[in-house]
C-alpha cells in the first residue's frame, strides 16, 4: 500500500501526536505531583514549592501510613474482596452471557430476561432496601456483603454477550456433531476464545472492587473489617486527629509531614496494586479476539 506523504497527512500526524502527548501528560503529571508531595517536607508543601520533584526529601509520611498494622490489615481485606469478587463476577457473567447470546428460538424468553437485566442497569431499589436485604440475609460485617450485592455486573455481561454473538456458529455446530454437550462446548471451546474479553471485564471488576469504599463503610460495623479504600476514606477525613493520637511526638511529626503529605502517601500506596496489575492485562485490549477459529 502506498503511504500518503502529503503535507496535509504530515500535519495530521503532528497534530495527532501532540494531542495524544498532551492528554498523556494530563493523566500522568497529577500522579507525579502526588508522589512528589508524599516525599516532601511539610514546610515545602505548605509553601507551595513542590511541583514534580520532592523538596526536603523524607519518608515520614510512608512510615506513619504503615505503622500500627491497620493499613496492611485493610489491604488484606481488599485483596480478599478483589479475588473473591472478581471470581464470582466472571462466573456469573459467563453463565449469564452465554445463553443470552443465543437467538430467541434457542432460548425461550430471552427478550424477557434481557429486559429484566437492562432494567436493573437503569433503576435500583435504593440504599435503604439494599441495606435491609444485607442485614436480613446475615451478610452484615462480612466480606460477602461487599461482593454479593453486585455479583453480576450487567454492563460487563452485555459486553461479553455481544462478543459471544460475534463468534462463528460453525464452532459450536462442529462440536455438537462430534457429540459435545453445552457444558463441554462452553468449558473446552468457548472459554479459551473468551480470554481477551474475560481479561477486559475482569479488569473492570478488579478496579471496581478495589476502588469501592462506600459499601465498606455502611456494611462493616467493625473498622477492622474495612477494605483499604474505606480505611483510607476515614483516614483522609480525620488525618490530623489520627496524627495527634499517634505514639510519635506530634511536633516532630509536623516538622517532617502534614495532612497533605500524609494523604498523598496513603493515596499513592492505595494505587500501587492496580498500577502493577494493569500492564499485564492491557495487552488483551489490543489482541485479536478470534484468529483463524474457522477455516475453509
Amino acid at each position: 500500500m502506498v503511504q500518503d506523504k502529503s503535507l496535509g497527512r504530515k500535519l495530521f500526524h503532528i497534530l495527532n501526536y501532540t494531542v495524544l502527548l498532551l492528554t498523556s501528560l494530563l493523566c500522568v503529571l497529577p500522579f507525579v505531583n502526588l508522589l512528589a508531595v508524599s516525599f516532601s517536607s511539610s514546610a515545602a508543601v505548605s509553601a507551595g514549592e513542590v511541583v514534580f520533584w520532592p523538596i526536603g526529601f523524607n519518608t515520614k509520611a510512608y512510615e506513619f501510613a504503615l505503622e500500627g498494622g491497620e493499613f496492611f490489615r485493610s489491604m488484606w481485606v481488599s485483596v480478599q474482596r478483589v479475588i473473591l469478587g472478581t471470581l464470582v463476577n466472571l462466573v456469573l457473567i459467563v453463565l449469564t452471557a452465554y445463553p443470552l447470546s443465543k437467538t430467541k428460538d434457542k432460548v425461550m424468553g430471552r427478550g424477557l430476561y434481557m429486559s429484566f437485566f437492562v432494567f436493573t442497569m437503569l433503576f435500583n431499589g435504593g440504599l435503604i432496601p439494599t441495606y435491609l436485604i444485607v442485614v436480613k440475609t446475615g451478610l452484615i460485617n462480612s466480606i460477602w456483603s461487599l461482593i454479593l450485592p453486585g455479583a453480576l455486573p450487567v454492563f460487563s455481561m452485555i459486553i461479553l454477550m455481544n462478543f459471544l454473538r460475534g463468534l462463528p456458529e460453525e464452532i459450536e455446530e462442529s462440536a455438537t456433531i462430534d457429540g459435545a454437550g453445552p457444558m463441554q462446548i462452553l468449558l473446552k471451546i468457548i472459554l479459551p476464545l473468551l480470554k481477551p474479553a474475560l481479561a477486559t471485564v475482569g479488569l473492570f471488576s478488579i478496579v471496581g472492587h478495589w476502588n469501592s469504599w462506600f459499601d465498606g463503610i455502611i456494611y462493616m460495623n467493625d473498622t477492622a473489617n474495612y477494605p483499604l479504600q474505606s480505611y483510607l476514606q476515614t483516614l483522609l477525613l480525620s488525618f490530623e486527629q489520627i496524627m495527634q493520637r499517634s505514639s510519635n511526638d506530634y511536633n516532630q511529626m509536623l516538622a517532617m509531614m502534614n495532612v497533605r503529605t500524609g494523604r498523598a502517601a496513603q493515596m499513592f500506596l492505595g494505587a500501587i496494586p492496580i498500577l502493577l496489575i494493569y500492564p499485564f492485562l492491557q495487552k488483551y485490549f489490543t489482541t485479536g479476539l478470534v484468529l483463524g477459529s474457522v477455516k475453509g
